[in-house]
């Protein structure tokens, strides 16, 4: 009979984003508030209970952007009914860089002239005279800095009060460190696409927290690992619930937002920060 391995220390529960803002580990992703990505439109009303009740959960640190909009659903007005005026102790995050045509084509980044209006677009649709976090999300590992610049300027203006880049590479991220501090990186991380471990640990070492999209599977990768599923049973949990609270014990930088469009896939989620996985289960998940 095997013996039980004690659990690790358990993660501590927030984050000090650039030293100065403290923000919950356990946030929240708007991408699927207005529907999924090409799909249809979710119900607004629901989408609006989601986002309010994300807060009460105490998942007070909410990523979105612009482009996040399916039809005439748009995460940053649904945040903006659902939330407005933001409690003090609520963080937005927003990313620009991607454009995006009303019809839902994406056609190419930015430039440095268009970020600007990108930054201001989203201060309007959100009711903010301030952004909490403000990542430029790269399509390729071209330089960034011209770009990166941009974003330093408004940040020096007060229009920004940290700055984060999203899909990057270590390169890119020296890039923009050597231009202003970042506080954060966004790049896809999860129990099933840990290609970004060393630049997890880049993060952890320098003070700068990692937020991973898809998380929990995305696109077509769906969570069905032998060994993430064993684990989800030993600890009575969905794979959904094991794959946050392994980020969650991966590495101290790490804030999860996951994202849903579901109430009860939210309250699902949030319940993920009572899992305590101990030293054979991140053995088991943890590869290198």
């Amino acid at each position: 009979m095997r013996t039980p391995t004690p659990p690790a220390d358990p993660p501590q529960s927030t984050f000090r984003l650039g030293g100065t803002l403290t923000v919950p580990r356990l946030g929240f992703g708007a991408m699927q508030l207005p529907g999924r990505w090409g799909g249809p439109a979710s119900d607004r009303a629901t989408a609006v209970a989601v986002a309010r009740l994300a807060v009460e959960l105490g998942a007070c640190h909410i990523d979105t952007a612009a482009f996040y909009f399916t039809g005439d659903n748009r995460a940053n007005d649904i945040l903006r009914t659902a939330l407005h005026p933001y409690t003090a102790d609520l963080s937005i995050a927003t990313k620009v860089g991607p454009m995006r045509l009303p019809s839902g084509e994406m056609h190419g980044e930015a430039g440095p002239a268009q970020l600007r209006t990108e930054v201001k677009r989203n201060l309007t649709e959100l009711g903010l005279d301030i952004l909490d976090l403000v990542y430029l999300r790269v399509l390729t590992s071209a330089p960034l800095g011209d770009r990166f610049a941009v974003l330093a300027e408004l940040r020096d203006e007060g229009l920004i009060r940290h700055l984060g880049v999203s899909n990057v590479t270590s390169e890119q991220l020296a890039e923009a460190r050597s231009i202003a501090p970042v506080a954060a990186v966004q790049n896809r991380f999860g129990v099933l696409e840990q290609s970004d471990a060393a630049l997890v640990d880049e993060c952890a070492r320098a003070g700068i927290a990692f937020m991973p999209f898809f998380a929990l599977g995305g696109g077509h990768s769906p969570l069905d690992d032998g060994d993430l599923l064993d684990v989800a049973e030993r600890h009575g949990a969905t794979p959904f619930q094991v794959a946050i609270a392994w980020g969650l014990a991966r590495s101290p930088s790490i804030v999860q937002i996951p994202g849903t469009a579901s109430l009860s896939h939210l309250r699902q989620n949030m319940e993920a920060a009572r899992i305590t996985l101990d030293q054979n289960d991140m053995a088991l998940l943890t590869r290198r």
